[in-house]
């Protein structure tokens, strides 16, 4: 019997040995499809406009160049858009966040006689809306068009965000909320000290979904604010620009010279494009890794109720 044992252990060790080995590949080559073209834009926009043409350029840029980001940031409009977008990203996820979580509150209490009437017809509005048109005249009647705050207000409550909130919320011991009350602690004082505190992780989760959200939203500014060049986002003003480049722009007036060589640098909508890609991204691809831990975690423990 022990020899069979130890057989059946060495079989059993070589098995998950091959499975390790199969997962770790299955791992890395995910890795590597997630995080090439990342990689391959990166090396497009350092990479020289005229060379990039040419084709080859995977993972290094073949002929450095600093002429891609000097051309978008050279757009008269880029500094001031970001500006609005970073501020729109910030307000936006504050605002949104910290209201989701006051609804989430309120509807996770059993005392509340309406949460599961107003459960009900929240997620009824992430199967159904009023569409395009009656979201502008809205906004139209609301007076907020041509306004900062047709970014915010619109928003300021996520109904995803509400549900995965809620979730998380029951699960929080409800002896230290009684314990709160107790204590002479309202509701609202129990949800800013307590609840808060204690919800973090998902607060920190369903932040980054709505930084994401705003960071990259440009169709408002084109429905709402297209004719308000000081209420112009980044990607809107991204989008523009490539929307307007063509086979070859010249970043400074000049044009191709008989011999082949280049009087002028220029750039292309591809170099234009990789360029934008990183620009646009970057912000929160730095932010993520500081939440990570955190989204994670709220996911998984935001996730268990429905």
């Amino acid at each position: 019997m022990a020899k069979s044992q130890i057989a059946s252990a060495r079989y059993s060790s070589a098995g998950d040995r091959l499975f390790d080995i199969a997962n770790y590949t299955f791992m890395v080559v995910l890795m590597i499809v997630t995080i090439y073209p990342f990689i391959n834009m990166l090396a497009v926009s350092l990479n020289d406009a005229g060379d990039s043409i040419k084709g080859g350029v995977y993972l290094w840029p073949r002929v450095w160049t600093w002429e891609n980001y000097d051309y978008v940031f050279k757009q008269a409009t880029i500094l001031h858009s970001t500006w609005i977008s970073a501020s729109r990203t910030i307000l936006g996820t504050l605002v949104s966040t910290f209201c989701s979580a006051m609804v989430a509150y309120t509807i996770s209490r059993p005392e509340f006689v309406l949460r599961k009437f107003v459960t009900i017809a929240f997620v009824l509005t992430m199967y159904f809306n009023g569409g395009l048109i009656p979201n502008f005249l809205l906004m139209r009647e609301l007076h907020l068009m041509g306004t900062y705050w047709v970014y915010i207000i619109p928003g300021i409550l996520g109904v995803f965000n509400v549900i995965v909130i809620r979730s998380f919320i029951e699960q929080l011991p409800e002896g230290i909320l009684e314990s709160a009350r107790m204590d002479g602690a309202g509701e609202f004082t129990t949800f800013l000290r307590i609840v808060l505190p204690l919800s973090m992780p998902v607060l920190a989760t369903t932040s980054l979904f709505t930084a994401v959200y705003h960071w990259n939203s440009w169709f408002d500014v084109f429905l709402y604010n297209s004719s308000k060049v000081e209420l112009s986002t980044l990607q809107y003003e991204l989008m523009k620009m490539l929307q307007n480049s063509n086979a070859s722009i010249s970043s400074s007036g000049g044009n191709m010279d008989g011999s082949g060589g280049t009087a002028a640098n220029f750039v292309t909508p591809t170099s234009i494009r990789a360029t934008m890609t990183i620009v646009a991204s970057l912000p929160i691809v730095m932010v993520y890794p500081f939440l990570q831990k955190y989204f994670v975690k709220g996911m998984t423990l935001g996730g268990v109720k429905g």
